[in-house]
């Protein structure tokens, strides 16, 4: 698999998953609870993996004009599962158009925040976004089940 297609369906595979995970979950309620010693809700991971993914690879690679608000991700409680369910559809269809735009060339070209490192490529980036993207599906799993 060529890997511009590989990244995009780790991303579309991830975000599948996601929606899936917050369907699983049995209320809209019980995706805002945490347990003690643990920060972050599934709802508050869902909402944080959805604006990275519209920051980094809508705002930055896809030109989208995404305008992040990293707090509201961590702030917001009130969303219910059908509408965390709309922006993971949002979202799988921003990683479709912007895909559609990716070249080899492209994702050697240095990405255009130095968030990540200076010189890292558009290459790079998107596979440590997979890596994030994975971690943080692992800990909404785990909660799922945890709760």
């Amino acid at each position: 698999m060529h890997m511009i297609a590989a990244l995009q369906a780790s991303f579309l595979e991830g975000l599948s998953a996601l929606s899936d995970e917050i369907r699983s979950f049995p209320d809209d309620a019980s995706l805002w609870v945490t347990r003690p010693g643990i920060t972050n809700s599934a709802g508050t991971l869902a909402l944080h993996l959805i604006g990275n993914l519209h920051h980094f690879v809508g705002a930055q690679i896809g030109n989208t004009g995404y305008v992040r608000d990293r707090e509201a991700e961590f702030a917001a409680r009130d969303l219910t599962k059908a509408m965390l369910l709309q922006r993971c559809d949002e979202t799988t269809e921003m990683i479709r158009t912007t895909f559609r735009s990716c070249t080899a060339e492209s994702l050697a070209h240095p990405f255009p925040l130095a968030t990540f490192g200076e010189g890292r490529t558009t290459g790079d980036v998107l596979v440590r976004l997979v890596a994030h993207f994975r971690y943080h599906l692992g800990q909404v799993n785990y909660l799922r089940r945890l709760l």
